[in-house]
């Protein structure tokens, strides 16, 4: 047996208000389960110095990003596929 017949076997044995309880609680944890976002919007920021090369990489992807030398998400995405 799958664990989703197990757990549709379980919540027909559960009351009313049981149900709504773990409704309740399952609506919680899915509305908490860690996004990308959050985790970055938590991480601790970086203060570590960066080093002359890392500053080096930055200038040079700012200097492609002026010349407009990018690839789109789609672009990767076809290019990794």
């Amino acid at each position: 047996m799958s664990a989703k017949e197990k757990l549709r076997q379980t919540v027909e044995r559960l009351s009313e208000s049981e149900a709504a309880e773990t409704l309740n609680y399952l609506a919680q944890h899915h509305r908490h389960s860690d996004t990308l976002d959050e985790l970055l919007d938590r991480a601790p920021l970086d203060d570590e110095p960066s080093t002359p090369e890392e500053e080096e990489g930055v200038r040079e992807a700012k200097a492609e990003i002026a010349r407009g030398e990018l690839f789109s998400a789609d672009e990767i995405k076809r290019e990794i596929a």
